[in-house]
């Protein structure tokens, strides 16, 4: 019996609802005619009643058809929704026409108005029948007792993404969550209603209504915002102590997935939002399509991501070089397994290593080469000057060399902005490297072109990876300066503009990306210990540990002198080429070669009169001095040695 009963038993509550259309149809049937004379039974012809009669039958058969086959007995009415409803209308309409023109084939009089009456009975029971559950669901989501602590939460957003998040929040009988108001910029919702839930006015009145309801979370529920828009709202939320939450995209609402489940933390690439990039992709894939493409340094950050965007764009061969095997490995096994039929070889080696590079070259003829090969850490390479020497710039030159020697097409140096009037030997290196590739273009067929930008989120080594470092360690984050203010843009964003500035070089140019405004890393590390659940000064502290050898306050994309020129893309400008002495370049190269192969302790002094620019800060030279001069003491001390052991 209790099985019967069920009605957690879906087939029960068809067989149910079964029951209830047929009572219906028979209730409403003769109701209608009641209607039709006014509540007076007596006032009713025989022969109307004689035609109910005969096409009761009919009428419960076909009406039972209809609402089978428009799901009106497989839907789940707990969330029924507008769609439920207009199908109960079509429903119930054909219904109504089905038995109009039964009657008149069987020839069954009855009044006109009769159809009009039964059609809308039988919709308004129809209706309640269905939805008597969704009401009593929504009646008793709303009376419950929440256990534990209730999150007063704050959404933004009053478009269809916000009224379905505010609807779960409000309804669910699952979740803890109390929506205490609603911002949305259109002044003309202000005050209305949704879901019940106030809307209290626009981005402006945000950190207001955290206060005054006491907020725990803020939603952000608007998929079609621009990236702008969305960092411009979430820097006012994250003034707040509010948990931060956002629906990812547009998406979601082109597939109708807008729920809670769908929520995402807000990361720091939200706050630091921009427009999406658009890129030339019909140049770019004319460019590498069916080309043979030589990717130096091709594990690295920056290098793994042209290899991924390469590899779409089917070129007939890409190359992968690379010194550290983890990583050639690494993204050698990605790219098999996402594009299987790339031509694909993954080779191992140094760009210091002049035949090696030669071989390379020789072998496989590249059309194109991508030199991303370099040491990048400031500070590492300040106390190793040498070998930034020896990689970064000799590296670019033999490489730059091989290019030219066997034909290469392009040559694509990847730089950075702190070659820009340099204040360490990374950025003076590479400041060299665009030098050494100004010079080669002059006399060589090949045409070679520079990109410089600046940091990218996420690469190895870079600020953000080693704060969640620092974070997962305990703490605190480690700042060089309150200050010190840095470009940033996502790997993929630069690396899809190096591709297209590559694609429309004729030779020479600097190409210089526009990487948005500049961000203070200190806020950075702020709205990371945010992001991350943590109170600044309580949970987590930040540090500042002062400006590190060769570091800038702030980096500068193009020197003074350079100018600047507008491209098709206005994300990519060139910039107009310094003129230096060529001979005394070259010179000052082969002593610089000589110096680094020799170990010199004086390197920082002749890059200096190689590159004009490139200025040693006062405390960096006398730090390297007494470095310099603890080497020298150690250098006689091992020299000494044998001597005394004799």
């Amino acid at each position: 019996m209790k099985k019967i009963f069920d009605l957690h038993n879906s087939r029960n509550r068809m067989i149910l609802l079964c029951g209830v259309d047929v009572l219906t149809i028979i209730m409403h049937s003769y109701l209608a005619l009641i209607l039709r004379y006014e509540l007076h039974y007596s006032w009713i012809p025989y022969e109307y009643i004689h035609s109910i009669k005969v096409y009761m039958p009919i009428g419960i058969v076909s009406t039972l058809i209809i609402f089978w086959i428009l799901s009106l007995y497989n839907s789940v009415w707990s969330f029924a929704g507008l769609r439920e409803l207009t199908m109960i209308g079509i429903a119930c309409f054909l219904s109504t026409v089905c038995q109009g023109f039964g009657m008149q084939l069987l020839v069954l009089p009855v009044p006109r108005s009769f159809h009009i009456f039964y059609f809308f009975l039988l919709l308004s029971t129809t209706v309640l029948t269905r939805f008597s559950y969704r009401i009593y669901w929504i009646l008793k989501s709303g009376l419950r007792k929440p256990q534990g602590h209730v999150y007063h939460t704050l959404v933004i957003g009053a478009g269809e993404a916000g009224s379905m998040i505010i609807q779960e929040l409000k309804y669910s009988t699952h979740l803890n969550s109390k929506v205490v108001g609603v911002i949305d910029d259109n002044p003309h919702k202000k005050g209305k209603l949704i879901h019940g839930v106030r809307i209290i006015g626009g981005r402006e009145c945000i950190l207001d209504a955290a206060k005054k309801y006491n907020v725990d979370e803020i939603i952000l529920a608007i998929p079609s915002a621009s990236p702008t828009v969305t960092r411009n709202i979430l820097k006012i939320c994250n003034q707040t102590t509010c948990k931060l939450k956002i629906l990812p995209g547009m998406y979601q609402l082109i597939t109708e997935d807008v729920s809670v489940s769908k929520l995402r933390d807000v990361s720091i690439e939200d706050l630091l939002g921009r427009d999406p990039i658009k890129v030339d992709l019909e140049r770019v894939h004319g460019f590498i399509e069916n080309k043979c493409i030589l990717v130096t340094g091709g594990g690295g950050s920056i290098g793994s991501e042209l290899c991924r965007q390469i590899a779409k764009y089917k070129p007939s061969r890409l190359i992968i070089f690379d010194i550290y095997e983890n990583n050639a490995y690494d993204i050698q096994q990605e790219l098999k397994l996402n594009y299987p039929e790339l031509n694909l070889t993954v080779l191992i080696g140094s760009v210091r290593n002049t035949s090696r590079i030669e071989s390379i070259m020789k072998t496989y003829r590249p059309d194109v080469v991508y030199h991303a090969a370099a040491h990048k850490h400031v500070p590492l390479m300040e106390d190793s000057p040498n070998e930034a020497i020896k990689n970064n710039v000799f590296g670019t030159y033999k490489t730059a060399r091989a290019a030219d020697k066997f034909g290469v097409k392009r040559f694509v140096l990847i730089s950075t902005d702190k070659a820009v009037n340099p204040t360490n030997i990374m950025g003076a290196s590479k400041r060299m490297c665009e030098m050494i590739i100004q010079t080669f273009n002059r006399y060589s067929k090949t045409e070679y072109v520079a990109v410089r930008f600046g940091n990218v989120l996420g690469s190895n080594g870079s600020v953000i990876p080693l704060f969640k470092r620092q974070m997962a360690a305990g703490g605190p984050l480690t700042v060089t300066h309150p200050d010190i203010i840095r470009y940033f843009m996502t790997i993929p964003e630069a690396v899809s503009l190096v591709l297209e500035a590559g694609a429309f070089a004729k030779g020479g140019e600097i190409f210089v990306l526009d990487m948005g405004e500049p961000v203070k890393i200190a806020d950075l590390a702020k709205n990371l210990i945010r992001l991350s659940g943590y109170t600044l000064g309580v949970d987590m502290d930040i540090k500042y540990t002062g400006l590190r050898p060769g570091e800038k306050l702030y980096e500068e994309l193009l020197v003074k002198e350079e100018g600047i020129q507008k491209t098709a893309n206005n994300l990519i400008y060139i910039g107009k080429p310094l003129e230096f002495n060529e001979v005394h370049f070259l010179s000052g190269l082969r002593k610089l070669e000589e110096a680094s192969m020799n170990e010199s302790l004086n390197v920082k002094q002749l890059v200096s009169e190689i590159v004009p620019t490139y200025h040693i800060r006062q405390e960096d030279l006398k730090r390297d001095e007494e470095v310099n001069k603890e080497l020298r003491e150690l250098g006689k001390i091992s020299h000494e040695k044998p001597a005394m052991e004799e």
